[in-house]
């Protein structure tokens, strides 16, 4: 660890000496991208010299301790030292977590989309009500929330949603969201109180630029067709909704709430974009996990990952195996609670696989 640790420093050193170069100053876009890796870098460093300055500390008071003749002052240093060692240990364990692989997505905003799976107009009801879920939860975090596509089949049943939220470490946070979300409870329509239990799938994608995915559009078939409304009407008499077909993986995008076949178009690719990208992440980290134990923590997304329980007040997460007994605050965007042990989790599991 202190190897990685010392070769973090040194690149460090050698950014801001590239920073300082009369002929690099002149190029903005390059300082702009040191500038960025240098602050990237900037905590973990800080850390990293705080930790240096501890152990000299540590190996100060320890001399000290060793060489004291009075009782007092054996007592004091020994404090000291027990003090000192805490303080390495913890700092210790933060630098092993600091230096772990970061997902290069985390940064991103994120496009979400919500489908209703088993359970009829109830697991339509529950995709509703989990976009009113995600948007809270955007709300509290100060992130902009814009719906791309939305197919309501009337009376607030949905049969999918997709939409984007940006903002700094959306992706970041919403990323453990993926999978099958169950909801147990009795249905408006049901008039003899018994309790059903529907599903919905959420799937977080990372928004990517074209940068990021060599997308090859003369693989992509681009079909157009008139905006339904609810209950599947046509709702104008122009062909501006798009639905775009990836023939060499048949992912399908189709992008029908924006005025113009152009802006669908755009919204619809950018779509696509995200879903190849995190298909093949997908395809990557299965063949890592396969090789290493077999899928364990894959996040594979035909896994229930979590039960909403309405007559019980209950919401729990399989994953971690915690239930939160507050039901309306997390229906309310309070989410905070599962996300933070989530990504605790996954950093026991970088570690355990030897991540440091």
């Amino acid at each position: 660890m202190l190897e990685k640790l010392a070769e973090v420093e040194s690149r460090y050193a050698e950014l801001e000496r590239l920073m300082g170069d009369p002929e690099i100053a002149i190029d903005y876009a390059r300082i702009a991208e040191l500038a960025k890796e240098r602050s990237s870098l900037q905590d973990i460093v800080d850390a990293y010299r705080r930790y240096q300055r501890l152990t000299r500390e540590l190996g100060e008071a320890k001399e000290l301790l060793s060489g004291a003749d009075d009782a007092e002052m054996r007592e004091l240093a020994g404090l000291e030292v027990a003090e000192l060692e805490a303080a390495c240990a913890d700092l210790q364990e933060k630098l092993r977590l600091m230096l772990l692989p970061k997902d290069p997505r985390d940064g991103k905003n994120v496009i979400v989309e919500i489908r209703a799976g088993a359970g009829g107009d109830e697991a339509g009801i529950f995709a509703g009500d989990l976009l009113r879920l995600y948007t809270r939860y955007a709300e509290s975090n100060r992130w902009k929330v814009e719906l791309l596509d939305v197919n309501e089949q009337g009376n607030g049943v949905f049969k999918n949603i997709t939409f984007e939220i940006k903002g700094d470490g959306a992706f970041s946070r919403l990323k453990f969201e993926s999978g099958v979300h169950r909801v147990q409870r009795v249905p408006v329509t049901e008039s003899q109180g018994r309790i059903h239990t529907s599903t919905a799938t959420v799937a977080v994608l990372a928004e990517m630029d074209e940068v990021d995915v060599q997308l090859d559009m003369s693989e992509v078939e681009t079909q157009v067709f008139r905006a339904r409304g609810a209950g599947g009407q046509s709702v104008n008499t122009t062909d501006s909704a798009v639905r775009l077909i990836h023939k060499p993986t048949g992912v399908v995008v189709e992008m029908q709430d924006e005025r113009s076949q152009l802006q669908n178009k755009i919204r619809a690719k950018q779509v696509l974009i995200a879903r190849l990208y995190e298909a093949e992440v997908e395809r990557q980290r299965s063949e890592r996990e396969a090789e290493r134990r077999g899928q364990v923590g894959s996040g594979d997304r035909s896994e229930k990952i979590r039960t909403y329980n309405y007559p019980q007040g209950r919401v729990t997460d399989h994953r971690i195996g915690y239930s939160n007994f507050n039901l309306p605050a997390v229906m309310d965007g309070d989410l905070d609670t599962f996300i933070d042990q989530l990504a605790t989790q996954q950093q026991a599991e970088q570690l355990a696989a030897g991540g440091v």
